[in-house]
């Protein structure tokens, strides 16, 4: 009876092209596991072969494997855009059905709502579009001449585009711009970086 089992599971091996010995279930029981991967009873498969370590797409040659600013920048300009359009029309919501609270239900009054929701869609839209085209043209031009892509970029594009984007209002306003374009960046840096200086501090207290 016991050879009878062992030469039905050598058939079985040979009937799917498996031609090594089986493994089973007893024969795995007790066996150490440490620095080694179980092989399947099933398969005749040591299954660390199936694991994947490693990317499941292909790079081309010299490509990094996270976007830059430059492939980073349409999708920046396209969601400040968006976001935009979303706070200015609930703020034109908001200021329309403030300002015809006195007007009855009628058209006039949909109409006047309507303008506003638009007309303040459109602003707020093109505001943040355009702080989101000159934050991401300053980054990829400060990523290509330093060579180096870090927080430092971020914040001196945040800075210049502040400065940039309140030039009309005279040396005042370039310094109001540049502070508010610094602090936003910095806070950001700041929250992208946390986890890193939590860590950095916890193993200095130690």
């Amino acid at each position: 009876m016991e050879g009878g089992g062992n030469s039905k599971g050598t058939g079985l091996g040979g009937l799917f092209g498996a031609g090594g010995l089986g493994y089973s279930h007893a024969d795995l029981a007790g066996v150490p596991l440490t620095g080694m991967s179980p092989l399947s009873p099933y398969l005749n498969l040591d299954p660390k072969y199936l694991v994947q370590d490693t990317d499941e797409f292909i790079l081309p040659t010299g490509a990094n494997k996270t976007r830059g600013r430059f492939e980073l920048a349409f999708f920046t300009i396209g969601g400040c855009c968006m976001t935009g359009a979303a706070f200015g029309a609930l703020n034109g919501l908001r200021l329309g059905l403030k300002e015809t609270q006195n007007m009855a239900w009628s058209k006039p009054r949909n109409v006047q709502i309507l303008n506003m929701v638009t007309r303040q869609g459109a602003l707020w839209a093109n505001t943040l579009g355009s702080l989101a085209l000159l934050y991401s043209a300053f980054g990829v031009i400060i990523e290509k001449t330093r060579g180096a892509e870090d927080d430092l970029n971020t914040i001196a594009a945040g800075t210049l585009t502040g400065m940039l984007y309140k030039s009309t209002g005279g040396v005042r306003g370039i310094a109001r711009g540049g502070i508010a374009g610094l602090t936003l960046t910095g806070l950001y840096a700041l929250y992208n970086n946390w986890e890193h200086m939590k860590g950095s501090l916890a193993r200095q207290s130690l």
